[in-house]
């Protein structure tokens, strides 16, 4: 539900229970057991029969094998459930929060502040509550070391993100004279392409974020009908800004059949990864501490290199493609939390640093 509704702007509250996303029929309770109700129907809304997503079915088993490894791995007996329950709570809502911005970032490619800032926050409270989420014994040492784990997973991603900049931080296009430029669709099924010098770039490799631009320093640009001349403009993935004379004109490319000019430079500048990475790492700091901060960075990357190499080899993915960085942070979260602690003792012992 969180998956869907977060990332159209929709309530999680209003409408209080889950509707079929095509019909938008309410479903009722005996229709909306996890995984029981979803195979009983096949898949399909009982009212109008369109698909419901293999992704409920997978998230709900997914969050359900999760929950149940936290209880065996951090739960007791029952009648001691005063010491370990606030513990395993704070785990299912932090497991919860990382499958649910894992989602939403393969989808959408965006990690929600409602997620990733939400978070952080309730890891600052489970902290204070439970000061060994953080490997703390007290409560006002645990929201210390929380806010300093949360500092430092803003603080080193983000100068990874930064380092990203001025190591690939920008592609430039200079040319001698000035070149042909156009942006077209030549099937309305498939995404725009751009055309510069003669050569064709897929809308994907360009826009993969809202923050994604290109920079293109025209000779002459023309915007159906409209015209300009040694003007600075800004392509971007839903709008075209004209830097004219008499002001920023902004036009939304819905509605334009005719984008094209001449431009002797194109800057397209990139980051390294989203700044809804650095939040999401800030909020795992928040929840389980700074050695777990450095941990998920080593293993997201190895994960993410490993994933993307396969994927591109066996054609899977596009050397362009965008490859969202959020769901590996979520997997070195995971693993921190499970075997984390023991991978590091082991590596310490086999290094002689123990």
């Amino acid at each position: 539900m969180v998956i869907y509704r977060v990332p159209l702007g929709i309530s999680v509250n209003e409408p209080r229970r889950s509707f079929c996303p095509s019909c938008k029929k309410q479903i009722p309770w005996w229709q909306n057991i996890p995984l029981f109700s979803w195979l009983s129907l096949r898949g399909k809304c009982a009212s109008c029969g369109s698909k419901i997503a293999f992704r409920y079915f997978a998230v709900e088993l997914l969050v359900g094998v999760l929950f149940y490894i936290i209880f065996k791995s951090y739960g007791g007996p029952w009648e001691d459930i005063a010491a370990w329950g606030p513990r395993v709570l704070a785990l299912w809502i932090f497991v919860s929060l990382l499958v649910s911005g894992s989602f939403i970032d393969i989808e959408h490619l965006i990690l929600p502040l409602r997620i990733t800032i939400g978070g952080t926050v309730a890891g600052l409270v489970f902290a204070t509550w439970v000061p060994a989420m953080v490997g703390e014994s007290v409560w006002h040492r645990g929201l210390m070391m929380s806010a300093i784990s949360g500092a430092l997973g803003l603080g080193g991603l983000w100068l990874v993100v930064e380092l990203g900049k001025l190591a690939f931080g920008r592609l430039k296009f200079e040319f001698e004279k000035p070149e042909m430029w156009s942006v077209t669709q030549p099937d309305e099924n498939e995404p725009p392409v751009v055309k510069v010098g003669g050569e064709t770039h897929d809308w994907v490799d360009l826009f993969g974020r809202a923050s994604d631009r290109l920079l293109i320093d025209c000779a002459t640009v023309k915007v159906n009908d409209q015209e300009w001349s040694e003007v600075k403009t800004e392509l971007w993935m839903e709008t075209f800004k004209v830097h004219a004379p008499d002001g920023l004109k902004t036009l939304p490319l819905e509605g334009v059949k005719v984008l094209e000019g001449t431009t002797s430079k194109i800057v397209i500048p990139r980051e390294a990864m989203g700044f809804g990475d650095v939040l999401l790492l800030m909020m795992i700091g928040a929840f389980i501490g700074w050695q777990a901060v450095l941990f998920t960075i080593l293993a997201a990357s190895v994960a993410g290199t490993l994933v993307a190499v396969l994927q591109r080899i066996f054609g899977g993915a596009e050397w362009g493609a965008r490859i969202p960085f959020g769901p590996y942070l979520a997997l070195g979260a995971l693993l921190w939390i499970f075997v984390g602690p023991l991978c590091v003792h082991w590596y310490l012992e086999k290094t002689g640093l123990l």
